[in-house]
């Protein structure tokens, strides 16, 4: 990954948004699927198909060999689960993470429910206190100097909500490529961050688990678990930046509803 931030024009970002919303139709199609008794190879087919019917490509099949084009992550499994024979039961945590190509241009989301009714008051304050860090993250960008505002907004909401950053996994810049430079933490960090300005899309993507920060991968080589076997939650959007404000690119409505608690009305570039 290039250390240099590739800058958009409004007319890529318009293209970006074309890929973002397919991402997000996919990804409805997907917890639709992820019913009681479905597997996760159930799940990623559901967004697979909208993927294909949309002409769009998907950006993680085949990305460095992995071999689906969802992650689902289950219960401990905090990202990059690949899509198999696992058996969803009730009061499972799914995590879906999908991506898709339109023309060159990269979206890339992530959502996180509920597999019929929640077990715990504890899982329904994970699955919800993530999303209302990652809209914290949304929300501080449209106003930030630099990328650690973003971080810092990201982290006061998991605190508050009792949920723990998975050290070492953060979010990123996005374009012509999935993943590229500027890294988006979920955590606070020294240093000198990259400045806030009109053109940089990036992906924000909080990932907060009821434990332990520390995770481990499995034999797979790709599933990410919680250390402690505590359960975890990832949202994401992609975003972008541009002289009149910002634009959730993977939402049909700009981020409107997820903006508004915060007084924040997006606009399109």
């Amino acid at each position: 990954m290039s250390s240099r931030i590739q800058l958009k024009t409004r007319e890529q970002m318009r293209v970006m948004a074309r890929a973002g919303v397919v991402v997000e139709r996919a990804l409805a199609a997907a917890r639709e699927a992820a019913v009681v008794g479905a597997t996760t190879r159930d799940v990623d087919a559901a967004a697979a198909a909208v993927i294909a019917q949309a002409g769009a490509t998907s950006n993680f099949l085949g990305y460095h060999g992995f071999p689906a084009t969802t992650c689902v992550s289950v219960n401990e499994e905090v990202v990059h689960g690949i899509p198999g024979e696992r058996v969803l039961a009730a009061g499972d945590v799914v995590s879906v993470d999908c991506g898709a190509i339109v023309d060159g241009w990269h979206g890339d989301s992530a959502v996180t429910f509920i597999v019929g009714e929640a077990l715990t008051a504890a899982d329904e304050r994970l699955v919800d206190g993530t999303r209302k860090a990652l809209w914290a993250g949304i929300a501080a960008l449209a106003t930030a100097r630099r990328l650690d505002e973003v971080s810092a907004a990201i982290e006061d909401a998991g605190d508050a909500a009792a949920l723990h950053p998975l050290i070492g996994f953060v979010g990123h810049g996005i374009g012509t490529e999935m993943h590229q430079s500027p890294d988006v933490m979920n955590y606070r960090t020294r240093g000198r961050h990259p400045k806030v300005r009109p053109g940089l899309c990036v992906a924000i993507e909080p990932m907060l688990v009821l434990g332990t920060s520390e995770s481990r991968i499995l034999e797979d080589d790709w599933t990410v678990v919680s250390a402690d076997g505590s359960r975890s939650a990832h949202w994401e959007h992609s975003i972008a930046v541009h002289d009149d404000g910002i634009w959730v690119l993977t939402a049909a409505d700009g981020g409107a509803a997820g903006l508004a608690p915060h007084g924040i009305a997006p606009m399109a570039p």
